[in-house]
């Protein structure tokens, strides 16, 4: 008998203590949204410099607080000339991911981001050199190499830091760090400017990007946050017991 109230009773505190526990803490509701983004700085770029052009944007949809999934696409055509040749590069590229909120939830309250993000980017673009020159001991040669499509991909870290300043609106910027994988041409070969990378001489490359984020909330859930219990100090009493000993009084 003792026995069948044993197991009678525990699966009853256990659930006691747990409903203690969810007593004790706070819940807060964060929405969750799908984001749809367009970067500024490469318009803006263009308006200044009319050889390179590049666009791009991207969709996002978070999946719980901490972590979204991320789709992103861009257009690139950069042109390049001097006194004895000319190139052109002009495609498009995909990136695709996760972005990961390192802010704890309720300090980003589904409006704030900073955090950082992991990207794979796959490219397809063309190339030419309409004209080029080349002087010799014989002369001037002029020539060109005809138009050709090539596929490459890379790897991208972003870190970076997102605000809402309006309602479901929002801007940040981010820090692209962004490592080529396989260009397409070969070593010798590489694209001077390789769409949704940067510059196609390099392995490595960086670049700074501005973003205006539009929010679509789909979805509120509701997240427990561990209330901060302040310490307590024990008096032990040592301070008393050293005045009686030394004979100081209050």
């Amino acid at each position: 008998m003792r026995r069948t109230y044993a197991y009678f009773i525990s699966p009853l505190l256990i659930l006691f203590s747990s409903l203690v526990q969810v007593h004790a803490q706070d819940t807060i509701p964060i929405p969750l949204k799908i984001k749809v983004g367009l970067e500024v700085s490469g318009p803006a770029i263009y308006f200044s410099d009319k050889n390179i052009l590049n666009a791009e944007g991207y969709i996002s949809a978070d999946i719980n607080e901490k972590v979204s999934a991320v789709l992103g696409a861009g257009y690139l055509n950069y042109k390049y000339s001097q006194y004895n040749y000319e190139y052109l590069n002009k495609g498009m590229f995909v990136r695709t991911g996760v972005d990961f909120n390192l802010l704890k939830p309720d300090k980003s309250l589904g409006k704030y981001w900073a955090g950082i993000g992991l990207r794979y980017g796959l490219s397809l673009f063309t190339s030419e050199v309409p004209s080029f020159q080349k002087e010799n001991y014989w002369g001037t040669t002029s020539s060109s190499i005809a138009k050709k499509t090539n596929w490459g991909h890379f790897v991208e870290v972003s870190p970076g830091v997102r605000v809402e300043v309006f309602k479901n609106f929002s801007m940040g910027w981010t820090i692209s760090l962004r490592m080529l994988l396989y260009t397409g041409t070969g070593k010798d070969l590489r694209p001077i400017y390789f769409p949704g990378f940067g510059n196609g001489g390099k392995t490595v490359s960086k670049s700074l990007n501005y973003f205006i984020v539009w929010n679509i909330p789909y979805k509120k859930i509701n997240i427990i946050i561990k209330k901060e219990v302040p310490e307590v100090t024990e008096d032990t009493g040592t301070t008393g017991n050293r005045q009686q000993a030394t004979g100081i009084r209050p």
